[in-house]
């Protein structure tokens, strides 16, 4: 019993939550950028180099026959694979740099407190003459 319960603390950690929201949405991420490479670039390449369809460029290694199947390197399908990877870490580059755009770095506050010159205990700011010792504070 004791386990289940710890395990119910580990899952239910925020961190753990976040992790798994983030799992999710990568993966719907990763399936939009892998439509846009797949219909929407690609196709903008192969006209560009003459009607190539990336997806179907391979190396050939060994023929299908009838008991077995055609063995080849689909180097097209990883240049797609690649062109996706791109993308999708120009997209998280841009989300971050305008994340860290938008966390201004904090701007120093003025003192609200103050050491006593003469107990150094911390007053407020504004006191004339610290609470702890009685002392007049000359500023």
């Amino acid at each position: 019993m004791a386990f289940v319960q710890e395990f119910k603390k580990f899952a239910m950690r925020g961190s753990v939550i976040d992790l798994a929201v983030g799992v999710v949405i990568g993966a719907a991420f990763g399936a939009i950028t892998k439509s846009l490479v797949d219909d929407v670039i690609m196709p903008v390449i192969g006209l560009v180099t003459g009607g190539i369809d990336f997806s179907q460029k391979m190396i050939v290694l060994k023929e299908a026959t009838e008991t077995t199947a055609q063995v080849a390197i689909n180097y097209g399908l990883f240049i797609n694979a690649i062109i996706n990877f791109l993308i999708i870490a120009l997209a998280l580059f841009v989300v971050i740099k305008q994340i860290n755009r938008l966390q201004k770095e904090e701007q120093p506050t003025e003192p609200t407190e103050k050491k006593c010159q003469y107990c150094r205990s911390t007053i407020s700011i504004d006191a004339t003459r610290c609470p702890n010792c009685t002392s007049e504070l000359s500023s």
